[in-house]
């Protein structure tokens, strides 16, 4: 009995948690007419792409696709290298003001972003990095790296220290010990935090509608927002590019993912 309540609560979980995109792919796939037809229609009528067709054909959603691509894996790679680094120093080495260094990594992710926009806004447009991708990379591994800087110290506070000094006394560096012992054993870890840094830079929207506003650096997010009108709602194309924007993210996890539940069960717990 108590196996059948369980399989009965997660299959309504998983139903309330998969309906939502299956209705948008529905959407995507109706004609205008039908997406507010009365009484809904859970599986359109006719099916049609007219709505695909426009995205890429009217809206250059492809150049969106490919900006937004650039601008998450390199600053994800970014976001990963720092804080396998920086990780490392924090956990390995003991230095003054290390605790409070810590702490203010902890800070940052209680303060509202809103209360940096106007600096920031100021600041990139000295730099001259408004409108353009690699500004919004340098914000985005600013953001993120605090915390996974924090992730990955606790990835390598599970590992021994003793694979380290078993390799030194072989004759390796504190670099190649680090390099050949400890980073194939940190993969998990590694993969995480890159597929959580890639998927906030995918999905952000505030820090890029506030920086970017040239159509040929538009990334995802941004487009799809310009579906939304004073007067209307796109919601066909919308649709359609939710279901494209969510395709890379899918094949990302797909790839990886029998790193990504060690991984981020893993990282906040010291061993």
């Amino acid at each position: 009995m108590r196996r059948l309540a369980k399989g009965t609560v997660l299959a309504v979980w998983l139903l309330i948690t998969l309906f939502p995109l299956y209705w948008i792919t529905v959407t995507s796939l109706k004609p205008k007419a039908e997406i507010f037809a009365m009484p809904l229609r859970y599986w359109p009528g006719e099916v049609t792409f007219e709505h695909y067709a426009d995205l890429f054909s009217f809206a250059d959603f492809g150049a969106y696709l490919l900006n937004s691509l650039l601008v998450s894996l390199a600053a994800a790679a970014a976001v990963t290298a720092i804080g396998v680094l920086g990780g490392y120093t924090l956990a390995r080495f003991s230095f003054p003001g290390r605790g409070a260094l810590m702490l203010a990594f902890l800070v940052t992710q209680m303060i509202p972003l809103f209360i940096a926009l106007g600096p920031l806004y100021l600041l990139m447009s000295d730099l001259g990095l408004l409108n353009h991708l690699a500004g919004l990379m340098v914000v985005y591994v600013a953001m993120l790296v605090p915390f996974s800087t924090i992730i990955m110290r606790g990835f390598y506070e599970r590992i021994p220290v003793a694979l380290e000094e078993a390799a030194q006394v072989d004759g390796a560096s504190r670099l190649a010990a680090m390099v050949r012992v400890v980073i194939p054993v940190m993969l998990p870890g590694i993969a995480a935090t890159f597929i959580f840094a890639f998927v906030q830079c995918w999905n952000e929207l505030f820090l890029a509608i506030t920086f970017i506003d040239s159509e040929d650096a538009k990334t995802i997010p941004v487009a799809m927002n310009s579906f939304i009108t004073q007067y209307d709602i796109d919601w066909g194309s919308m649709a359609a590019a939710t279901v494209v924007s969510v395709i890379p993210t899918l094949v990302l996890f797909a790839v990886i993912r029998r790193y990504i539940v060690e991984g981020l069960t893993a990282g906040a717990v010291k061993g």
